[in-house]
C-alpha cells in the first residue's frame, strides 16, 4: 500500500522540485539595438518575461540567449517605454495561442492575438513551440488533395498532407496564387500566415485574393514587416500551431505561409544581434537549424492532415540562393513562377517544366502520369524551337514532333492559363487534359 502511494505521488514529487517558490526579479542592464541585457534572473532559453514600464502594460520579451551571467532578451512588442534598472519578471512559461473553432474567420497578430477583439477571448492554450510527429507515427500520403487550380492539378498532382513550395521573384503573383488555393481547395480549414507583409497587403489579400467564401473558413496570421524580428518569427510558429490543433482534431488543414524567405531574414536578426556569425550570404547557422523544425511540423499526423503551401521569395530570381535552395530540399516539391511568364500575362506564371511534385508518380493514375508527360513534352519542344518558329526559319513537316508542339502549343497555354475568379474541378481538369493529349 505505501509502494502504490509513492508510485502515485511521484509525479506531484517531481513538480514540487521544479516549482519556484520564490521568483528572482532582475534588472535590465543595456538595450543594444533589439537586444535587452538582464541581470538578476533565472530563465530558460524560450521562457517569456515582462518587462515593467511606467504608466503602460509590461512589455512582453522572451530569453533567447545568455552573455557573461546575464540574459539575452528579444521583445515580443516596443520598446518604448523601457529605462535602465527597469525591472524584469520571468513568467515561467513559454509561448501560447488561444485555440479552437472560435478563430475560424478571424485575423490574428503575431502572437495569436486577435485583432480587434476582447483580451479574454475563449479557446483553450495551446503551445507555439511543438516537436514535428514522429516520423513512424506519420500516415502516409495516399490521396490526391484538388486546388482548383489546373496547371497544379494537371501536371503538378499534390497529395493529401504534401509539402509544396511556391518559388518566384517579388511581383510575380505568389500570393494570388496562394488566394486560388485557399479559396478553391478542398481541405476543411485553411491556416494562412502573412510573415513580413507589408502592412497594406493584409486586407488587400484578405478582400481580393481571400474573398468571403475563403476567409470564413480561414484563420490569418498577420506578422507585418514594421513588427519585431521575433514578433515576425513567432508568427510563423503560431500560424503552424494552429493547423496542429485543427491537424489533432482529425481535420484536413490547408497552411498557406508568404513567405519563408521573411521569416529566414527574421531569424538573421536575432542570430546576429546574439553574436551568431554570418555564415552563407550573411544568414547565420540557426537560420539553416531553423527551417527543418518549422517545415517539418507540417504533413500528416496519426489523425488528420496538414497539406502546405509555403512561398520562397527568391533575390534576384536566383533559384540557388541558400534559403531557396534549403527549402527546396526539405519539401515535398516546387511551383516555380517566372517573370517571363508574367511579362507576357501568363497567370498564374506557374513554368510547369522547372516544377516538380515528388508525389505525383505515387498518387496520380498511369493514365494522367502519360498526359501531363505528353503535355511537358510538347512544351520543351516548343521552347527549343522557339526561335527557329518566331524568326520563320523552321519549314512544317521537318520534324512531326515540333509540328504536332506547335500545333497544340495556343491550346496548352489556355489549359494552364487561368483568372483567380476561375475554378475548375478535379475532373474538368483531368477530361481538359485528356483531350490535350489527343486520347479523351
Amino acid at each position: 500500500m505505501q509502494e502504490q502511494v509513492a508510485i502515485n505521488l511521484a509525479p506531484y514529487k517531481e513538480r514540487v522540485s521544479r516549482a519556484r517558490v520564490i521568483k528572482p526579479i532582475g534588472q535590465v542592464t543595456r538595450v543594444i539595438g533589439l537586444m535587452i541585457e538582464v541581470q538578476g534572473i533565472i530563465a530558460r532559453i524560450g521562457e517569456v518575461c515582462d518587462i515593467v514600464v511606467q504608466d503602460a502594460a509590461p512589455v512582453k520579451a522572451e530569453v533567447v540567449g545568455f552573455r557573461d551571467r546575464h540574459s539575452l532578451l528579444m521583445p515580443l512588442g516596443e520598446l518604448r517605454g523601457i529605462y535602465p534598472g527597469s525591472a524584469v519578471v520571468p513568467t515561467g512559461r513559454q509561448l501560447t495561442v488561444k485555440v479552437g473553432r472560435h478563430l475560424l474567420g478571424k485575423v490574428l497578430d503575431g502572437l495569436g492575438r486577435p485583432f480587434n477583439a476582447a483580451a479574454d477571448e475563449p479557446g483553450e492554450d495551446f503551445p507555439v513551440d511543438n516537436r514535428p510527429p514522429q516520423p513512424l507515427q506519420r500516415q502516409r500520403i495516399q490521396t490526391v488533395l484538388p486546388t482548383g487550380v489546373r496547371a497544379v492539378d494537371g501536371l503538378l498532382t499534390c497529395g493529401r498532407g504534401q509539402r509544396m513550395g511556391i518559388f518566384a521573384g517579388s511581383g510575380v503573383g505568389k500570393s494570388t496564387l496562394l488566394g486560388m488555393i485557399a479559396r478553391h481547395g478542398s481541405a476543411d480549414v485553411n491556416v494562412i500566415g502573412l510573415i513580413g507583409e507589408r502592412g497594406r497587403e493584409v486586407l488587400e489579400f484578405l478582400e481580393e485574393d481571400l474573398g468571403p467564401a475563403g476567409l470564413a473558413k480561414s484563420v490569418i496570421v498577420a506578422a507585418t514587416s514594421d513588427q519585431p524580428a521575433l514578433v515576425r518569427l513567432k508568427g510563423a510558429f503560431v500560424a503552424t500551431a494552429i493547423a496542429e490543433y485543427f491537424r489533432d482534431q482529425g481535420l484536413d488543414v490547408m497552411l498557406l505561409m508568404d513567405s519563408v524567405t521573411r521569416f529566414a531574414m527574421a531569424q538573421r536578426e536575432v542570430g546576429l544581434a546574439v553574436g551568431e556569425p554570418p555564415a552563407t550570404k550573411g544568414y547565420t547557422p540557426s537560420v539553416f537549424a531553423l527551417l527543418p523544425r518549422l517545415l517539418e511540423r507540417s504533413g500528416m499526423g496519426q489523425r488528420g492532415s496538414v497539406t502546405a503551401f509555403y512561398t520562397v521569395l527568391v533575390d534576384g530570381d536566383d533559384l540557388n540562393e541558400p534559403i531557396a535552395d534549403a527549402v527546396r530540399g526539405i519539401l515535398d516539391g516546387h511551383i516555380v513562377l517566372t517573370r517571363r511568364l508574367a511579362a507576357a500575362n501568363h497567370y498564374p506564371a506557374i513554368d510547369v517544366l522547372q516544377s516538380v511534385s515528388r508525389l505525383m508518380p505515387e498518387l496520380a493514375a498511369e493514365e494522367h502520369k502519360a498526359r501531363a508527360g505528353l503535355l511537358r513534352d510538347l512544351l520543351a519542344t516548343y521552347n527549343q524551337a522557339e526561335d527557329l518558329i518566331n524568326i520563320g526559319a523552321y519549314v512544317k513537316g521537318s520534324n512531326p514532333k515540333i509540328d504536332e508542339a506547335i500545333e497544340k502549343h495556343d491550346s496548352i497555354i489556355r489549359f494552364l492559363k487561368q483568372t483567380p475568379s476561375e475554378y475548375s474541378s478535379y475532373e474538368e481538369t483531368l477530361n481538359q487534359l485528356a483531350a490535350l493529349a489527343g486520347r479523351g
